[in-house]
């Protein structure tokens, strides 16, 4: 038996304005609501409304047979509120069927446990609490920001309660291993881990409308086969990617919701074939052994590793000085600084700056709103330095009250 378990990343972060250093000291308006709005928009008519509507189609259709895992980080929920209440509500509307769950992450999509493990658990709990109080679901598994993972993070996440982890199956750190199987984290005791199958998944997620690629064009049928050879050859097949990916990344003209529709009626033609819930996985199947992953991995690039966010020197720069403010942003008791100061730390500001290109260049100037990654880094730390200048403000009118 193989039980395929879907799982859709939903984000959006709050794109910061092109802040010049005229607006330093004068201006502590540092997003762009107008961009915002629009992409929002854009991406819910494009993406969420129809994705949620073939989703909840499917799970009526194979009567409670078709199973979706979803992470919402809050910078998503937050703009659902402001700009797309209509998505929030189906959303809430998969919810009462029981076929769906929802995971927990960093509310603010950040890189935070690299940086201050109490900022991070800060986080998790905000991103908790809204999960219960939106859609009176707990989790119980965790997805840390662009699957980042290594046994330590493991080993603190398990200690927060959860019951499953998810990380890329990246090749060298399985090496022979397989995605296919559930396995346990070299540090932790009990908490399991689920690995990407990113082959599959980034058939649909990134080659699926690629005309070059020789099993163009993927067609439901051909995908299913492919996931009936993991009979005999695994328990799970991992389908983890943005949901971005139906009509905003693969467009609806290109065949990607015919797709989606058709996919689980094709799956489920297999006698041993089913969907579950990352967390029934997990109650279903047993670790296979155990997966050491001692250096941090990801799910971005051709590496699958953290140089996305972090490997030039600007990147470097600009997150280092967010996190050396942490204390003192905290200290000022200014809510408004603290969610702006929180909001600076999504992990799409540091993507922005990155330099890299050759096979992953497209990769980020698609996604990227700057002419160029100087320009992101430019407003980026102007904002800091805004920042900065308001934070030491607060606190010497604090003092002088005292």
């Amino acid at each position: 038996m193989v039980s395929i378990c879907f799982y859709f990343q939903v984000h959006q972060p709050f794109r910061l304005r092109k802040y010049s250093i005229f607006d330093i000291g004068s201006s502590n308006d540092y997003f762009d609501d107008e961009k915002n709005r629009q992409v929002m928009q854009k991406v819910a008519k494009k993406c969420y409304l129809p994705a949620n509507k073939a989703v909840l189609d499917l799970i009526n259709e194979t009567d409670g047979k078709f199973r979706v895992s979803y992470s919402i980080t809050g910078m998503a929920l937050e703009q659902f509120g402001l700009y797309a209440p209509e998505v929030l509500d189906s959303f809430k509307q998969l919810a009462k069927t029981k076929c769906i769950e929802f995971l927990d992450e960093t509310y603010h999509h950040s890189l935070s446990f690299l940086y201050s493990k109490e900022e991070f658990k800060e986080q998790v709990k905000m991103h908790n609490r809204a999960i219960k109080n939106l859609f009176s679901f707990s989790p119980k598994i965790f997805r840390n920001t662009e699957l980042i993972y290594n046994n330590e993070l493991a080993n603190f996440v398990e200690k927060l309660g959860y019951k499953g982890i998810l990380a890329e199956g990246a090749d060298h750190i399985l090496q022979w291993k397989s995605p296919n199987f559930i396995y346990k984290p070299k540090t932790a005791k009990n908490i399991k881990l689920l690995l990407k199958n990113y082959r599959l998944s980034d058939d649909i997620a990134f080659r699926f409308s690629e005309k070059s690629w020789k099993e163009f064009p993927l067609t439901a049928p051909k995908f299913a086969s492919w996931v009936n050879a993991i009979n005999g050859n695994g328990n799970v097949a991992n389908l983890f990617m943005d949901y971005e990916t139906f009509g905003e990344h693969q467009w609806e003209d290109k065949g990607i919701f015919s797709f989606l529709r058709h996919l689980p009626h094709e799956i489920l033609k297999h006698p041993d074939n089913d969907f579950l819930t990352l967390s029934e996985a997990i109650s279903r199947y047993k670790a296979v052994g155990e997966l050491d992953v001692h250096n941090l991995i990801s799910w971005a690039d051709v590496e699958r590793d953290l140089s996305a966010w972090l490997g030039n020197k600007m990147q470097q720069e600009a997150i280092k000085e967010i996190y050396m403010m942490e204390t003192a942003v905290k200290n000022s008791k200014d809510n408004e600084l603290l969610d702006k100061w929180r909001k600076l730390q999504i992990s799409d500001h540091f993507y922005y700056m990155c330099t890299k290109w050759f096979n992953d260049g497209d990769v980020h100037k698609y996604f990227n709103p700057y002419d160029s990654p100087y320009e992101s880094f430019i407003a980026f730390m102007n904002i800091i330095n805004d920042m900065k200048m308001r934070v030491n403000a607060d606190l010497k009118t604090s003092s002088m009250v005292q």
